[in-house]
């Protein structure tokens, strides 16, 4: 008996908490109208409220000074396009950005009208465009500015990698091996990458003339600088080799693959 007293006090008690709670609740929400449509709510009067500042300034001075509340936002505002753009270096790239950097920044600066300056705080190299400079072209300048210059990271020279300002029609595409066949592990994996340089590097050169592509091999990882469909022959080539395919079958693949595109263009 006192076990079912103790459960059912228990049961009262938790009830009579949740009908408080109910009844509190009850309290804030707006009733609806006993006459008229379902749809209809009693609407609380509007109230004017005071937006607090922002750094000692009101909304009619943010809005001046080009800082823009979202609060008094307009509702077709156009955002304008980032003038910055960051590219991210790391540390076993620091020695070569810093031998190779008048190369780099020359062109960017005097022919492409990009500032350019090494963050050393974040590691990153910061490219944005001139206050002086009104070209029409300049979000695409800066654009390929960035391109140029996460090429040079990635481990192309500056001679190939300076081919992305002046083209038009050129990319990157990088994967890793892993990505072609998961399963390779150990001594599999290292002569997979053997395969696919070769001796002295014979096999990369091979596939860069035929394909005229450029291919960095930077451990598991490759990337691949050229236009769409070099690429994808060179991409076609590396994967037969990391499959397996002796490299003799491969070239002749290869061959009349990229005499085939050259005809079309």
């Amino acid at each position: 008996r006192r076990h079912r007293g103790r459960r059912y006090t228990r049961h009262w008690t938790g009830r009579t908490r949740l009908c408080a709670r109910i009844k509190r609740i009850s309290t804030y929400v707006t009733v609806m109208p006993k006459e008229g449509r379902r749809d209809q709510v009693n609407e609380a009067p509007l109230v004017p409220v005071e937006v607090p500042l922002r750094n000692g300034k009101d909304a009619k001075d943010m809005e001046t000074d080009g800082e823009r509340d979202p609060l008094h936002a307009k509702p077709n505002a156009v955002r304008e396009t980032p003038t910055i753009l960051r590219v991210a270096v790391p540390s076993h790239r620091y020695t070569p950005l810093k031998k190779a950097w008048m190369e780099i920044y020359k062109p960017v600066t005097e022919q492409m009208g990009v500032d350019m300056r090494m963050n050393l705080r974040s590691r990153r190299v910061e490219l944005r465009h001139k206050k002086e400079s009104n070209d029409p072209v300049a979000g695409g300048n800066l654009q390929k500015c960035a391109d140029f210059v996460n090429a040079f990271i990635l481990g192309f020279e500056v001679q190939d990698a300076i081919a992305l300002l002046r083209l038009d029609d050129l990319y990157i595409e990088r994967f890793e091996i892993k990505d072609v066949k998961q399963t390779l592990k150990g001594e599999h994996l290292s002569r997979a990458i053997g395969r696919i340089s070769g001796k002295n590097g014979k096999t990369k050169f091979t596939i860069e003339n035929t394909t005229r592509t450029r291919i960095v091999l930077a451990d598991t990882h490759i990337s691949i600088l050229g236009t769409f469909q070099n690429i994808r022959v060179a991409r076609d080539a590396i994967c037969g080799l990391i499959l397996g395919s002796p490299p003799g079958k491969v070239y002749s693949r290869m061959r009349t693959i990229a005499a085939r595109v050259s005809e079309q263009t």
